[in-house]
């Protein structure tokens, strides 16, 4: 019934993040530091992981919006969610979908999203370790 507004609402606020992370960022670039040792994560940008983390929720919002407006739940009038003009009984049943089906899809993206970014994470510090060791190598013979 409107368990995509879950979502969608949630990608209204990573998109507000996202720019203010990005604004933080490019303020931090330009004042000039000392090149420090290789940390776990700092490859990728947080801009850039809350770009991706924004792309999934808008696209699960909208594939499921779909699927509403598919199946009926959903009508280009008012009231443009059908549970909503059916009193406060099925206003009551919407909420209750939004809190149990969308909460539990906006879990279970940004939890997906979470091991993503671990992973890619983990994946470039093992690269950057590995590439350092043979320079070390090559260095001590």
């Amino acid at each position: 019934m409107a368990c995509f507004l879950v979502s969608a609402a949630a990608a209204v606020g990573v998109t507000a993040a996202k720019y203010i992370v990005r604004h933080n960022e490019k303020k931090n670039e330009l004042v000039v530091k000392e090149p420090k040792e290789y940390k776990f994560g700092s490859e990728v940008k947080w801009s850039k992981k809350l770009a991706y983390l924004e792309l999934m929720l808008w696209a699960g919002s909208f594939v499921l919006a779909g699927e509403h407006i598919l199946h009926g739940e959903v009508t280009p009038f008012p009231p443009y969610l059908t549970k909503a003009g059916e009193g406060p009984e099925g206003v009551r049943e919407m909420l209750t979908e939004m809190g149990t089906v969308g909460v539990i899809m906006l879990v279970s993206l940004v939890a997906v999203w979470g091991i993503g970014v671990l992973l890619v994470d983990y994946i470039k510090y093992r690269k950057h370790k590995k590439a350092e060791n043979k320079v070390l190598s090559a260095e001590a013979k």
